[in-house]
């Protein structure tokens, strides 16, 4: 299973702490094993899921979609303006 993430993802993930990191692979590896782990979203963001997860009593978001043998990573934050970013994607 190959995995694309986008440069939003990648910064991200550089610039948050090391704690949040290790739990942001944990995420990614509960992706690989169950794909239909996220709810799946409609309308704008169809076929694109979202898998949330608490960390320190923050909510955070984790946008990915499954494409054959792909899984892609479009974006991860907090729930404010996560939605309108992620269709500019």
């Amino acid at each position: 299973m190959e995995i694309i993430a986008s440069n939003k993802f990648i910064k991200f993930k550089k610039k948050s702490i090391e704690n949040l990191q290790i739990e942001i692979d944990n995420q990614i590896k509960n992706i690989i094993e169950n794909h239909e782990c996220g709810e799946l979203k409609r309308g704008d963001l169809k076929g694109i899921r979202v898998l949330k997860f608490k960390f320190d009593n923050q909510l955070f978001l984790l946008s990915y979609e499954v494409l054959e043998d792909k899984i892609c990573l479009y974006s991860i934050g907090t729930h404010e303006n996560f939605y309108r970013d992620l269709k500019k994607i």
